[in-house]
């Protein structure tokens, strides 16, 4: 019988965090869909795979010429990350918490970011008591923190699931 982490206690599910070797797994697992992926939609990438920050990491880089930028819209990398996850998690019975990146989608969304908090920080300068950024994943936001913070000024998640969104102020 297997077990599914979902009917699982919550304090089952909140596991310690994933080890060097799980986070590997997770990423030759993931490697794997994302292979099959490829190849179904006939676009070639060279896969990488990284440990860092302890979450796993896998690149689909594209080798000169190639199609991978047919798939490196930010909203399709998300939704290609998230089923990722999933065929992850079905593997492991762990929630995932990997990064995917396509043809490097995450530096261009890292400096789109940017782009959005420098926008933002001059709306502060002009006189506004906050800025408020759209809804986006934990990890944008988490890049965003770092963005605002290197820029010296603060900032705070709110709201709840899909409408979770960042708000900076002076710091």
């Amino acid at each position: 019988m297997t077990s599914n982490p979902e009917s699982a206690p919550a304090a089952d599910r909140t596991s310690a965090p994933a080890t060097v070797e799980q986070l590997e797994q997770e990423g030759d697992i993931a490697a794997d869909f994302i292979e099959g992926l490829l190849d179904i939609a006939d676009i070639d990438g060279d896969l990488a795979l990284d440990v860092r920050s302890g979450r796993a990491y896998v690149s689909v880089e594209a080798p000169e010429g190639g199609s991978v930028a047919l798939i490196a819209d930010p909203e399709t990398v998300q939704a290609l990350q998230e089923l990722t996850r999933i065929a992850v998690q079905n593997q492991t019975g762990r929630f995932s918490r990997l990064i995917l990146d396509v043809g490097g989608s995450r530096n261009t969304r890292q400096r789109e970011l940017a782009v959005l908090v420098d926008r933002a920080i001059a709306r502060l300068e002009d006189g506004a008591s906050q800025a408020s950024l759209p809804a986006m994943s934990s990890y944008e936001r988490k890049l965003v923190h770092d963005i605002v913070s290197d820029r010296g000024f603060a900032s705070e998640s709110y709201g709840e699931g899909a409408d979770r969104h960042t708000v900076i102020r002076r710091g």
